[in-house]
């Protein structure tokens, strides 16, 4: 009997480890709002996002000319030019230019993966189009949840859900954790409305507080892109 490849969730980047040895494919989610902002500026031009997880890495880029963005604790970084919102990117100011990114939480989880053979970036945004590619690429994935310093989020455990549900009513995959099962039943629960299932979620509730609502409804928008953000030496570009 030939064995499937596996799907299996991670729901947050201190749990990687137990994880990461069995699979060749990590799929990183920040639904609120890195991957959707890397997503994002991939669709509008952007030539190369280079992730890095410290404001120190941030500040030597910038001073040597870059394009840097820069959030923590959902604002941006004073000093910086641009921050983590997706709706900032839906223009043509950085096409075809070189963008460092660092965030609270979805940079550091992209850059815990330096050792995996191929890393994919996943949101709701391109949601299809990385189903897609994962379908016929046939290989086990783990689905990496950048979650909230650390802690379980709830958004990005859905839209992991998502991921994983499409991947295993193909047929192909298979699923051996119940943090899969878990997130898949939370997406089957959340689908017919993301902005109100996460009403009383945690960081809904931080970006409400900043004035991000437009944000968050289009962080939950599926399918905008089918962009495939993937890593190349020390960089995202788009497949």
């Amino acid at each position: 009997m030939i064995e499937k490849p596996k799907v299996e969730v991670c729901f947050t980047p201190n749990m990687f480890p137990l994880y990461a040895e069995d699979f060749e494919v990590v799929v990183v989610i920040d639904v609120l709002r890195a991957t959707s902002a890397i997503c994002t500026a991939f669709h509008y031009g952007v030539d190369k996002i280079i992730p890095v997880s410290t404001l120190d890495q941030a500040i030597e880029y910038k001073d040597k000319g870059f394009h840097v963005a820069a959030e923590r604790k959902g604002k941006i970084v004073s000093g910086f030019e641009f921050g983590n919102s997706p709706l900032s990117y839906t223009n043509d100011k950085l096409k075809d230019q070189t963008l460092v990114l660092t965030t609270t939480n979805g940079t550091k989880a992209i850059n815990m993966t330096k050792d995996i053979e191929q890393l994919l970036i996943g949101s709701f945004l391109n949601l299809d189009a990385i189903c897609n590619y994962l379908i016929e690429l046939n290989k086990s994935v783990l689905i990496l949840g950048s979650g909230w310093e650390n802690k379980f989020c709830l958004e990005d455990s859905i839209c992991a859900g998502a991921i994983s549900e499409q991947l295993l009513k193909t047929n192909k995959f298979e699923s051996n954790n119940d943090s899969t099962i878990a997130a898949k039943y939370l997406f089957l629960s959340a689908k017919s409305n993301y902005f109100g299932y996460l009403k009383a979620s945690s960081h809904r509730k931080r970006l409400k507080k900043l004035n991000l609502n437009e944000d968050i409804k289009y962080c939950l928008t599926p399918n905008q892109t089918d962009v495939v953000p993937v890593r190349e030496d020390y960089y995202l570009k788009k497949l």
